[in-house]
């Protein structure tokens, strides 16, 4: 019986990208499933124009003797006629579509091609609220929504509720990460590792905080400089000896904040390791290895789809601070009254816990609430919640990071990689295929191909 094929349009999965990880994930999880084709994406590809073959590789690497896979480069996200050049050649049985909408209006105007032959699946994100009513016709256009987070999942299902929509069409799918290549390191001793820490300089420092986030505005770098900055300020000289601000990301954008500057002006006593000064951007063993160097990862972000470093950081055994928005919700392990954990369809009413109506959360997580939600937007964002927190109350929680020691973070650490592996967290690369499969397969057993189209007045 042959596979099924689909058409993955996203970031190039063979890039560094969030996006580009997890299509990786769910790609490479599910060969022995589907045949997969991707339009991938990037912002000046360095291939557009070939085709990538890649079938014999993954079957060399993964031992699927039936692989396939191409991946059709493009700069930026593509356009109309060569979705329907790929189509006719590829001739797809769905396309699945993962990353903000906006970027692919131009697939939503082609919806009426589309969806009167196969169907289009859409793998969610949506960083905040208020509900985007502006995105009502990108979720309307899609046979299956999957959500990234509980909040995200509450959002479609509430929007989509007076259309008609049924239960299966929308499924509450988290990131999920391979123990391949994202795990707990056992031995510290191993001579790669300690080779790691040694170029990067961390072999020096007790207690390092890990910044990987982009560094734009949307993701509070400066503020978190700042937490770094209060946590300092209250150690003693000795104390502060032990403790390093790691960051790896660009250290100027143009659309954040440059951190050099930052640093030298209001951190100058205090030490931070700027990790592309010996590298740039690392591979998934250097990842692996950071990761395991660092005690604590923060993630201060003002709305976030759902915050992959966090997630890979409790796969580690890492202990994390993250702002209480967006998908960052989900990695807390907050628990209702009864003491159950918080379930995609409770974010259906609750609409999101960033005002902090469940305070109860896992033993692995400091999580800082809001002081200030503010709505902010754009042409192509009308609106959009803005959940800003103090830093004081990030590096307070730091501060507690360090005061409970090595070994119980260590302990909370372990308790949250084991939550992160469990059926209540669903992080695991397992559980994002399966979760993957049983919405795809659905679709595949219900989709009715849409012959044609009423009118509406709006």
């Amino acid at each position: 019986m042959s596979k099924k094929k689909i058409l993955l349009l996203s970031d190039d999965l063979r890039m560094h990208s969030g996006i580009a990880t997890q299509s990786k994930e769910f790609v490479m999880g599910t060969l022995h499933k589907y045949d997969w084709v991707q339009l991938g994406g990037a912002v000046k590809h360095p291939e557009e124009g070939k085709l990538i073959d890649m079938s014999q590789a993954v079957k060399n690497e993964y031992g699927i003797d039936d692989a396939y896979l191409k991946i059709y480069p493009v700069s930026g996200y593509g356009n109309p006629n060569l979705l329907r050049q790929i189509m006719e050649t590829e001739k797809p049985d769905a396309i699945l579509h993962f990353t903000d909408p906006r970027f692919w209006i131009w697939l939503y105007n082609m919806e009426h091609e589309i969806r009167s032959k196969i169907p289009i699946l859409y793998y969610n994100i949506w960083d905040d609220l208020p509900d985007p009513l502006y995105n009502t016709n990108f979720y309307r256009s899609s046979d299956l929504l999957m959500s990234i987070s509980k909040q995200t999942y509450g959002i479609n299902k509430r929007i989509l509720s007076k259309y008609g929509y049924e239960d299966w069409q929308t499924k509450y799918v988290p990131h999920g990460i391979t123990g391949k290549r994202i795990f707990k390191i056992d031995d510290k001793g191993d001579t790669k590792f300690r080779e790691f820490e040694q170029k990067h300089g961390l072999d020096k420092y007790k207690f390092k905080i890990l910044y990987l986030n982009r560094n734009i505005r949307r993701k509070s770098p400066g503020d978190v400089a700042l937490a770094y900055k209060h946590m300092m300020d209250k150690l003693t000289p000795e104390q502060r000896k032990e403790c390093v601000f790691v960051w790896h990301s660009a250290p100027s954008d143009e659309n954040g904040t440059d951190m050099r500057a930052v640093c030298k002006t209001l951190l100058p006593d205090y030490p931070v390791i700027f990790t592309y000064d010996n590298g740039g951007a690392m591979n998934d063993e250097e990842m692996n290895f950071l990761y395991n160097s660092c005690d604590v990862y923060i993630n201060l972000a003002s709305n976030e789809g759902f915050g992959l470093g966090s997630c890979e950081m409790l796969h580690t055994g890492g202990v994390i601070v993250v702002n209480v928005t967006g998908g960052l919700q989900d990695q807390c392990g907050f628990k209702n009254e009864k003491g159950e954990y918080l379930t995609a369809d409770d974010y259906v009413k609750l609409e999101s816990n960033h005002r902090g109506k469940y305070r109860e959360h896992g033993e692995w997580v400091k999580p800082v609430f809001p002081s200030n939600i503010s709505l902010c937007g754009s042409p192509l964002t009308p609106y959009i919640f803005d959940d800003r927190c103090q830093y004081e109350d990030a590096g307070e929680a730091l501060l507690e990071w360090y005061k409970v020691g090595p070994e119980e973070r260590e302990r909370c650490g372990d308790v949250g990689r084991q939550w992160a592996f469990s059926d209540d967290a669903k992080m695991t690369s397992k559980h994002l295929c399966d979760l993957f499969t049983d919405g795809i397969e659905t679709t595949f057993k219900k989709w009715k191909p849409r012959e044609k189209y009423t009118l509406e007045a709006v």
